[in-house]
């Protein structure tokens, strides 16, 4: 059979010359553009969009509901029965409940110390505080520094009790899970738990136990974290903005309208009849917090979070470390929502007469027996665990930052038939930006550089999330967050040496350390785009690009932590 020419497979507008690569891929895309790239890039802008709108009207919601809590609900020392537990001298410490706290440790050599230290000098009675500590340590050295500790508090006469597993199973979930198995925590009412780097004050526990003795409804009471390092360079900056948006409004108004909020698995008191009744800690996802507390939510408890009770905590000091750490925050809410969306819809609580567990854990007069008989869950608060809590919160807020300003936008130069409306891309990102930053006002000259900043991590977020979704192979990741403590000012003042800081700086200048080839990648395909705009196109949208450039850039090399 005759070899048939390649010239009758394709049109006479491709038959070009071999050499002349670059004509042949300009006639390939303009074959391909106007009926397969326009139509597909239309609908990523009106997905796009639609994400933004979701997202712009949850922001303005929080915001209304924000001003209106602030200047117009009551206290939560006013809206709960609440009274400060006194010191009576004939009664002793039997007016105080018995209290467990638990500090969850792993090869915590930088802050053991601060943790356990904080939790022996809490204000309360010794005979009715437990300190538990969970140490799931791999490293012998460091297990048996947090073992002499706990024995040096012990010989003053405090009640601390140095708890380790043979294995990690579960990890924190898991610690937490054994460590209220221990006979000695059964006449335990309460239980805080306070991770390693965490500094409680001493009135932590004088200041929220009275809402959970008094309020029989109540099964956790959450304070706000304080970062103690939110000053030490850039990224410690740029973590204090979101975190304090995330405390100073949705915790807030969580707490204010629904009596729900996500357990922040640190510096909170639960009510141990809550964490049986509601299943107890699970494992299933790396937010055992959260997890929990959706479950306890679902069986009609209620949470109260004190904007004024504050624990003083440290931010991961280290790009690497804040990775890790975005991503288990990011995969974690998506992979939970992935399991249990269809219960909460489904949930329909039963009223329940086996009460005897309340009774095991509890010292609960008959009277306050009716408190405990879970409650019907709301539709309304279904509606806003499933959608504000974690469909626009935790998965289209990461998703539509990087899709929409990273991806679909820069996609657009290139394909200049297809329009986003001004609305959309200036107007809409702008209020949703300005209602962020009221959370810390005190950094709002970092403003624009933050929003650079999140554009940058919502690319790890964005790919968290979609991995707790479909559940793939770093789903159940856990990484501990480094936390260096006191190291930092150390460093610092060994520096003063020379010697001391030319050894600083070949340590902090390891290039091949520092280097993340994802981050390059995009400043690369933005520093294209945004050349191609700078020549061709007509919507200035290369100013943006090339800053976003820039902050990829930095990111790619790892200097996004300079001290300021």
């Amino acid at each position: 059979m005759a070899q048939m020419s390649p010239k009758l497979l394709i049109p006479e507008s491709f038959q070009v010359s071999r050499d002349d690569m670059m004509g042949q891929f300009g006639l390939t895309w303009e074959l391909v553009k106007t009926p397969l790239i326009v139509p597909l890039l239309n609908l990523c802008v009106y997905v796009c969009l639609a994400m933004s709108l979701m997202l712009f009207m949850e922001r303005v919601y929080m915001g209304i509901v924000i001003i209106l809590v602030k200047l117009f609900w009551k206290k939560p020392e006013e809206r709960y029965k609440y009274e400060p537990i006194q010191d009576d001298e004939e009664l002793g410490s039997s007016n105080f409940p018995v209290v467990l706290v638990q500090i969850p440790m792993f090869n915590e050599k930088e802050v053991y110390k601060i943790s356990i230290g904080a939790a022996c000098g809490l204000s309360w009675p010794a005979d009715r505080l437990v300190i538990q500590v969970l140490d799931d340590s791999t490293d012998p050295a460091i297990k048996m520094l947090v073992e002499q500790e706990c024995q040096r508090w012990a010989s003053k006469g405090i009640n601390v009790t140095y708890q380790i597993r043979e294995n990690r199973t579960g990890y924190k979930a898991g610690a937490l899970k054994e460590g209220l198995k221990r006979s000695y925590v059964k006449h335990c009412e309460y239980v805080a738990i306070i991770d390693a780097d965490f500094r409680p004050d001493p009135d932590f526990l004088r200041r929220s136990i009275p809402f959970l003795l008094h309020n029989p409804d109540i099964a956790l009471v959450q304070a706000r974290w304080r970062f103690v390092n939110a000053d030490e360079c850039l990224l410690t900056r740029m973590q204090e903005m979101s975190l304090d948006y995330h405390f100073t409004v949705e915790q807030e108004v969580g707490s204010a309208t629904h009596a729900f909020f996500g357990f922040n698995g640190t510096a909170g008191i639960w009510r141990i009849a809550a964490i049986n009744e509601a299943g107890g800690w699970k494992d299933r996802t790396t937010v055992e917090d959260m997890d929990l507390a959706v479950r306890a939510s679902l069986r009609g408890w209620k949470f109260v979070y004190l904007g004024d009770l504050q624990v003083k905590s440290e931010l991961p000091s280290t790009f690497k470390a804040f990775r890790f750490q975005q991503h288990r925050w990011s995969c974690g809410p998506a992979n939970l929502f992935r399991k249990m969306v269809w219960e909460i819809i489904q949930n329909k609580v039963k009223f329940c007469s086996n009460f005897t567990p309340f009774f095991t854990f509890t010292c609960i007069k008959l009277t306050y027996l009716k408190h405990y008989l879970p409650q019907k869950v709301k539709f309304w608060k279904k509606v806003y665990v499933i959608y504000s809590f974690f469909f626009v919160r935790k998965i289209i807020a990461h998703m539509v930052t990087f899709s929409f300003y990273c991806v679909v936008l820069p996609l657009t130069i290139l394909v200049p038939e297809v329009k986003v409306p001004i609305w959309g891309s200036v107007y809409i990102p702008s209020v949703i930006t300005i209602l962020n930053s009221v959370g810390t006002p005190r950094s709002i000259h970092l403003l624009f550089y933050w929003i650079l900043f999140e554009n940058v991590m919502s690319l790890h977020r964005t790919k968290a999330t979609l991995i707790g979704l479909f559940e793939a192979g770093r789903a159940n990741e856990w990484v501990v967050t480094e936390k260096l403590g006191d190291a930092v000012k150390k460093a610092a003042e060994a520096a003063k040496n020379k010697t001391s800081a030319k050894a600083h700086r070949r340590f902090r200048f390891k290039f091949t350390d520092r280097l993340n080839t994802l981050e390059l990648g995009f400043a690369a395909f933005l520093f294209l785009c945004g050349c191609y705009d700078f020549v061709h196109g007509k919507n200035n949208y290369f100013v943006y690009l090339f800053l976003q450039t820039i902050t990829f850039f930095i990111t790619g090399i790892g200097y996004v932590g300079t001290i300021i």
